[in-house]
């Protein structure tokens, strides 16, 4: 059967009012064809989310609405494994020192969680890039250090493309600290190999179902586009993971120079322009008007929003964009230098070569 979770909004309520209510669900879950296998409840927040094996939402509602009369405000098809990798468990955690006297199991165990986007910059030029003997062995090294400072402060790999890591933390500080750790560590790392290693990161915080209704899309999505924008060596924070760092998490960073909080409108305007250039980066008939005007904004306001935000004027930007887009399909042999060229969006494929060797050192002929 599939499995549902649902999010209940419950200001004002305690863990043992959720725990009876659970309980109920449970004395009755049969007679709609549910399995309720568990919960996650955050008193701070106000706010519930239960995992319940049934034939449909309307039983999932049913079933709430008949036992106790919470009617869960928003139900999402999730996959248990995804569950589990993100929040660590997808059935009630073994009794420990919370048990109430009449036999409850009480959770106060919110499912809020940091996510963290971690990308290796220019990850597919490294063994281009390195004289070094031992090059083969640098991924490795790059994946072991991860792998350790992850299980250090407890972050869990729900996604590992080649170079590239989606963690979960239960603990905003715990995700904040492991980024600092993985930059200070890198650096010792690169200096053995003898070659400049640097990641970029995104970190963002939030619960498994808002608006978007998504397994965590909102917080996965905002995580990933800090860490797309990102420079090497730099760490964007979201405004929902900053909101609960303490002030000794937020001097550590600030220390940093790389690192950078994101106010709610900036990241607004990030979601769009990362949209909008999605949409027009190998359009043919691209023009800095067109982007200005997709942004709805006049050319002095994108280009001054732009700079602040990525570092790049929007022309500079949308360049960067495709010259990661056309490394992609060089890495893929999706065609000649020409075809990739154009392709790409570039006017040419001899200016394609020039932008390309001028920000990766190599020319994409010889890449490829």
């Amino acid at each position: 059967m599939p499995i549902y979770m649902d999010r209940h909004d419950l200001s004002g309520a305690t863990a043992k009012d959720v725990a009876q209510a659970h309980q109920k669900d449970l004395n009755i879950q049969d007679r709609f064809g549910c399995r309720g296998l568990t919960y996650w409840f955050d008193e701070e927040r106000g706010a519930a989310f239960c995992l319940v094996e049934a034939p449909n939402i309307n039983c999932v509602k049913e079933m709430h609405n008949h036992a106790h009369g919470l009617v869960p405000h928003q139900i999402i098809e999730v996959e248990s494994k995804v569950v589990e990798a993100f929040l660590g468990r997808i059935h009630d955690p073994q009794p420990d020192n919370n048990i109430d006297d009449s036999g409850l199991l009480l959770l106060n165990d919110p499912a809020f969680r940091a996510i963290m986007s971690i990308e290796l910059e220019d990850s597919e030029l490294i063994n281009y890039r390195v004289k070094h003997p031992h090059s083969k062995n640098i991924h490795q090294a790059y994946h072991e250090l991860i792998r350790k400072i992850l299980d250090q402060f407890e972050g869990r790999k729900v996604e590992h493309v080649k170079d590239g890591f989606l963690v979960s933390f239960a603990s905003v500080a715990n995700a904040a600290c492991s980024a600092l750790e993985i930059q200070t560590k890198l650096e010792l790392v690169s200096a053995k190999l003898g070659v400049k290693l640097l990641t970029k990161i995104g970190l963002s915080a939030g619960v498994p179902i808002t608006e978007d209704n998504a397994f965590f899309g909102d917080t996965i999505q905002q995580a990933k586009r800090l860490c797309e924008i990102a420079r090497g060596g730099h760490i964007l924070i979201s405004s929902s993971l900053k909101e609960y760092l303490s002030g000794d998490n937020l001097k550590q960073l600030n220390e940093q120079p790389s690192f950078k909080v994101f106010k709610t409108a900036e990241e607004d305007f990030l979601k769009q322009l990362i949209r909008v250039t999605g949409a027009l980066w190998n359009d043919p008939e691209f023009t800095i008007e067109l982007f200005n005007t997709k942004m709805g904004l006049s050319k002095s306001q994108m280009y001054r929003k732009t700079i602040s935000i990525t570092g790049l004027s929007p022309n500079d930007f949308i360049k960067e964009y495709r010259l990661k887009m056309s490394l992609k399909r060089l890495v893929k042999s999706q065609g000649n230098v020409s075809e990739i060229a154009y392709d790409s969006g570039f006017s040419s494929p001899s200016y394609f070569s020039k932008c390309f060797q001028k920000r990766y050192e190599i020319s994409p002929s010889d890449f490829l």
